[in-house]
Parts: structure tokens; C-alpha cells; sequence
């Protein structure tokens, strides 16, 4: 059965789905599509492994009659799969197909470092084709996501495109995270199981250097390319962030848009956020300055209320710009009244030098290692002010949950932090923060600087944080985008 009139079969495939498994910002990207796209009445099916940490019984999955015990088979490879359906919390009855596999997904994470990893996505993307056109869905858009399922678009060139079920389709590939490439050695070839004569549709250059790129592969055939923001669809193209890749982004010229994420405002919002004991509006803004009394309690920090407070909620990573902190943050927090709190893990560097910044200064600065979901609601709501120095962004979601929660982002223009946060002008009043371009110590410095002499002026901040309350960054307007991108193509 075909999709209702004005309404699209869309096929999302990806390696993560929020919340059932997450490492970033693709799974909530995915549960926001799969959320939206059903709620505006498409027939969207959303495909992912079903990992050993989704617990299947709990999510009430059901085995798919038609898709249970099917043989695949990649070159000398052989795997036996089957389907479970179930809806995707929190999703509005959004269905999700888990590919169950325990060959390749029985494993302690999401992702490895086995042998073995490129075949795990090869069997998911094969395992969609096979599923849908078992199903007798016709598809009419593919959205993939990631090196994961980048292939997706060539096997429909090459093989599946033949099938009804996907006679119409045409493609998407969405990049959020350009630094993972999915590079296997050329010496298994074979694992693709692209049907003979068609190797000559791979990169030749990748397999003469010994490697294949599935990132690539996706960017060469899908008919449309996306990232997650429009500055980084620029910026992607060039040698600094393109990450080797920015020949053959240059070369599909037009295909390729940056669409920014979105919010998803059910779950951030000040007005009714389930992990808050007291909810506000820009036109009531007592609720945020309780709840800044009692995180700094809870925290065991001691300067005054109205001393300007910090957050960041964040992997520890190079990509986030904490070196830019090394240096800046003690002589900031010497000479300027500043209270900070950060919550994140990764890299043993920074988690250093945020603990050693706790103890240096004491009741001033709370450093949590790790993650929590319920604390990190409490930093953007009780925070004055957020911290996302970043070297390179492709959309962030922190700098958009805090414009909703009046906390003002000191971000640098790039990626999607140029596209959602405007520089404070003093003179027009306009503006949702405090922006700086170069990526070193003295430019952050100076933001800082900046947001602090605005907290002191209590009219302007007033402003300020009224400006960014009042932004729309909801996953209504991304999926409007999205929508447009599949019916232009659907349309050729």
C-alpha cells in the first residue's frame, strides 16, 4: 500500500535511534524525524540494529511475520536476520524495525573497533532493502544517515533500484558528523556484494590508495546530500573541514544543502520541563532565578545569586574548544566575579583540568564527571550564561536549548552556532548572544568579557535574554525543510 495522497513513504535507516541507543547528536536527529514526519501523517518506517543493550520485551516488540530468519549473504559472509516492530518511545506511535542480528549486534557497544565493523552496516543497509521489498512498501525516499548506511545509494543503483518497491525511490544522505568515514581496507572489496561488473562505480583513486570510503560512496550517488546546518554545508567544502572529502562535495555542487536541526520542544522547554520543580516564561522569570539559588546549592557553591553563572554540558573532545579554557578561565575567574558548572566526560585532559579547576577555586566551580539527563536540564535553566567555544560545530543543540531557557550562549561562528545565535548589539537592542570568530585564547577572552559587562548591565541583559527566548528553532521547521527536499525529488 502506497502512501496517502500528499502524503510520502519515507524510509529512514541509521545506526542510532534516542533513546533506545545514542553516542551523539544522530540518534536524537533520527527520533526527531521519525517523530515529526509521522505526527505530519507520512508513512515513515525507521530501520536500526537491535543492539544487546535494547531490552525488546521492554519495548513490547513484536516479531514481523513476513521478515524472520532471512539468509544474507556479502561475498563469503553468510548472516541470518530477523524483524522486530515496535514504537519508538516517546514518539507518538512512530514505528521502528529493529534488525536482529546477534552476530554482529550482540555486543558490548554500539560501535567497535572489530575487523569486522564495516560488515555490521553493510548487513543493515542490505537487510532494509531486503526487508522493504519483502514487505511490498513501495518506497519513495531513503534517508540514510552517517557512513553507516551511506551505500544505500549505490546499492539501489545497482541493485535494488530494479525492485518495485523501489522503482521511485530517491535518496538522501544526511552527514552529521563528517570525521567518521566508515574506510575499510580495498582487500574486502568483496563484503560490498555489488553485483559483477559494477566495481567500476567505486571510488578508484580510495581503492588504489588500499581503501574504500563509505562516506564517500554516499556523497558520489545519493540524490540529495544534507548536513546539519547551512554554514556547514559551506564550510565542508573547504580543505579545513571537509576532512579529505571536500572534492567530491564540491563536485555535486547543488545536491548538497545544510538543513539546522531542531529542538525538540516537548522535551526542552522552560515552561513545562518534567525534570524542573519550578517552570517559567520570558514574562516570568522568577521560576529561573530559584532554580539558580538551588543548583548552586546542590553543587555546594557558594558565591552570592547574583554573581553571573555559568554552564557547560558537553563531551570532553577537541572539537568543543576547551584548549581555548586552559588559560582563560583561571585568569577570568582571578580577576572577575564568575561561578561555573560543568558536566561531561571524555578526553582525560580536560577532565583534568576542569577538576583541578574545582579545587582551585572552591565554591565557585562544580566539575561532573560524566553524564546526567536530569542535571543537564538544571545547568540550562539555572545558568546564566553557556560556554560552546567549539573549533567546529556542525549544527550543537546546547546553544539552542539555552536561547529557549534565557541562558545566554558565548559560542564561535561556525557550523550551526553561526546560524542560530546572532552577536548582542548593543545599540539596536538585536541580537541572542555573545559570538566570536577566531579560534584562540585572546577571542574567547574577550566574549567572555563581553557577557559578563552585559550581565552587569541588568537592561540590557533583560533584553538579551528575552531575545533568545523568543527564537523558534523547533523540529516543526526542520521537518518543513526536510518535507520540501523530498517532494522537490520525488517530483523529478
Amino acid at each position: 500500500m502506497s502512501a496517502a495522497p500528499g502524503k510520502l513513504a519515507i524510509c529512514l535507516l541509521a545506526s542510532e535511534v534516542a533513546p533506545l541507543s545514542k553516542t551523539g547528536g544522530l540518534g536524537d536527529v533520527v527520533h526527531a524525524l521519525a517523530k515529526y514526519l509521522h505526527a505530519d501523517g507520512h508513512d515513515v518506517r525507521l530501520f536500526t540494529p537491535c543492539y544487546a543493550s535494547i531490552d525488546a520485551g521492554a519495548l513490547a516488540a513484536r516479531p514481523v511475520a513476513a521478515l524472520q530468519q532471512l539468509p544474507l549473504e556479502l561475498g563469503e559472509h553468510r548472516y541470518v536476520f530477523s524483524v522486530l516492530e515496535a514504537a519508538l518511545p516517546g514518539a507518538g506511535g512512530a514505528p521502528v524495525f529493529l534488525i536482529d542480528c546477534p552476530a554482529l549486534y550482540a555486543r558490548a557497544s554500539l560501535y567497535t573497533s572489530d575487523p569486522d565493523e564495516h560488515l555490521r552496516f553493510l548487513v543493515l543497509t542490505r537487510a532494509v532493502f531486503v526487508s522493504c521489498a519483502l514487505l511490498g512498501w513501495p518506497v519513495q525516499i531513503l534517508h540514510c544517515n552517517d557512513w553507516h548506511t551511506a551505500f544505500a545509494p549505490l546499492y539501489l543503483r545497482t541493485e535494488y533500484g530494479r525492485q518495485p518497491a523501489f522503482a521511485a525511490a530517491r535518496t538522501v544522505l544526511t552527514i552529521h558528523n563528517i570525521g567518521y568515514q566508515g574506510i575499510f581496507p580495498a582487500a574486502d572489496v568483496a563484503d560490498l556484494g555489488l553485483p559483477a561488473g559494477d566495481a567500476h562505480l567505486l571510488h578508484q583513486d580510495d581503492l588504489l590508495a588500499g581503501n574504500i570510503n563509505a562516506l564517500r560512496h554516499g556523497i558520489l550517488y545519493a540524490d540529495a546530500i544534507t548536513t546539519v546546518s547551512p554554514t556547514h554545508a559551506h564550510e565542508i567544502c573547504t580543505a579545513q573541514y571537509g576532512m579529505g572529502l571536500e572534492d567530491s562535495l564540491r563536485a555535486r555542487g547543488a545536491a548538497l544543502t545544510g538543513i539546522l536541526n531542531g529542538v525538540d520542544y516537548d522535551e526542552w522547554d522552560p515552561r513545562r520541563d518534567r525534570f524542573l520543580p519550578v517552570h517559567f516564561d520570558p514574562e516570568h522569570l522568577a521560576g529561573k532565578a530559584a532554580l539558580k539559588r538551588e543548583l548552586l546549592t546542590r553543587l555546594r557553591l557558594t558565591v552570592a545569586p547574583e554573581v553571573p553563572f555559568a554552564g557547560i554540558v558537553s563531551r570532553l573532545a577537541a572539537q568543543k574548544g576547551f584548549e581555548l579554557m586552559f588559560e582563560t578561565l583561571p585568569r577570568v575567574l582571578s580577576a572577575r566575579p564568575l561561578a561555573l558548572a560543568v558536566l561531561g566526560s571524555g578526553e582525560a585532559k580536560y577532565e583534568q583540568f576542569f577538576a583541578k579547576l574545582a579545587r582551585s577555586f572552591p565554591g565557585r566551580v562544580a566539575f561532573e564527571s560524566g553524564y546526567d539527563e536530569a542535571l543537564s536540564h538544571w545547568i540550562e535553566a539555572a545558568c546564566d550564561l553557556f560556554l560552546m567555544p567549539s573549533r567546529y560545530e556542525p549544527c550543537g543543540l546546547n546553544q539552542m536549548y539555552s536561547l529557549r531557557y534565557g541562558t545566554v550562549p558565548v559560542v564561535r561562528r561556525t557550523g550551526g552556532l553561526a546560524d542560530s545565535v546572532r552577536h548582542y548589539d548593543a545599540a539596536t537592542g538585536t541580537g541572542t548572544g555573545v559570538v566570536f570568530n577566531d579560534f584562540d585564547a585572546p577571542a574567547f577572552e574577550w566574549a567572555l568579557d563581553t557577557v559578563l559587562d552585559l550581565y552587569a548591565q541588568p537592561a540590557h541583559w533583560s533584553r538579551l535574554m528575552r531575545n533568545g527566548m523568543s527564537q523558534d528553532f523547533s523540529w516543526k521547521r526542520a521537518v518543513r525543510e526536510y518535507v520540501g527536499l523530498y517532494r522537490r525529488l520525488t517530483a523529478d
